[in-house]
């Protein structure tokens, strides 16, 4: 199943997006009172099956006649997010020098984790705002929603914790990062977590290391890799944050970003005013947004 946020003049609805992936039922009428899809994937055992028994009856709409916004608008906390989970990238990331004096180019021992606020998620479509970045930069990254929550979660469990999945663009103010000497900072400027189109739920999916993402900027392929290629898959990064902290139904991880980011190039080829960055992922569509 597909979820969507989206508007159609009115307030925020959820819907479901039709099996040719033309339309989007209109599915809030089954849903509690000003519920949201972080509701709907706290609920899924009770929700889940209702929907996808009774969506297909509910009014339609073409999906290309709505606003797709982010189909978590407000996540519940920052997203989690890891640095230099494929090999090449975490050699143009050294290369680079904004990791760290040495230049060092060797491939992290344990994840590198740091979050993006929650105040700079977009949706699909919206226009990014460099804000008093000068060194705009994009990181197309496959998502992972937690669906059951959990603490001390094992290697082995860790796929019947997730939900589903979604993309995200971890739009970076490579300045703002380097100068700061920090990555929060620099990657949650408002609009720097652009989020969809849709929400997809895992057994829509399979095997997630099967998938591939590729980034364009006004229609160059930037970036290509199969999942399969992460350093830290998708149980480990689970284990790991649940280790000790408690993950929520809803949580986010994005997973990190191949090679051929803007940094990478020599000289670097950062985004500017009117660019068009483009994130597909197998299954999980298109997600496109302009620069402002």
């Amino acid at each position: 199943m597909k979820l969507v946020t989206f508007s159609a003049g009115a307030a925020p609805r959820v819907g479901v997006v039709s099996a040719d992936g033309d339309a989007v039922h209109d599915v809030q009428e089954l849903l509690p009172p000003g519920a949201g899809v972080l509701d709907v994937i706290g609920a899924w055992d009770e929700l889940g099956p209702l929907l996808g028994e009774r969506s297909a009856e509910l009014t339609s709409v073409p999906l290309a006649s709505v606003e797709l916004l982010a189909p978590i608008p407000e996540p519940r906390r920052n997203i989690w997010c890891v640095g230099k989970n494929y090999s090449e990238h975490a050699a143009e990331f050294g290369r680079s020098g904004y990791d760290t004096p040495s230049r060092s180019e060797a491939i992290p021992d344990k994840p590198i984790m740091f979050t993006k606020a929650t105040t700079a998620v977009t949706g699909p479509g919206a226009l990014v705002d460099p804000g008093p970045t000068t060194e705009l930069d994009y990181e197309g990254e496959l998502t992972v929603i937690i669906g059951t929550g959990g603490r001390g979660i094992s290697r082995e469990d860790a796929y019947s914790h997730v939900w589903g999945y979604t993309i995200i663009n971890d739009v970076t103010a490579r300045d703002v990062q380097r100068d700061h000497k920090q990555w929060l900072l620099g990657k949650s400027f408002d609009t720097h977590c652009p989020m969809g189109p849709y929400a997809v739920t895992a057994d829509e999916i399979g095997d997630v290391t099967a998938l591939e993402l590729e980034t364009t900027v006004n229609g160059e392929r930037r970036q290509f890799a199969p999942v399969k290629d992460l350093i830290f898959d998708v149980p480990e990064l689970i284990a790991t944050i649940s280790a000790g902290t408690t993950l929520l139904p809803g949580d986010l991880i994005a997973t990190g970003t191949p090679a051929g980011v803007g940094l990478g190039f020599d000289p670097p080829r950062f985004l500017t005013s009117g660019d068009v960055v483009e994130i597909t992922i197998t299954g999980l569509g298109t997600l496109s947004n302009r620069i402002r």
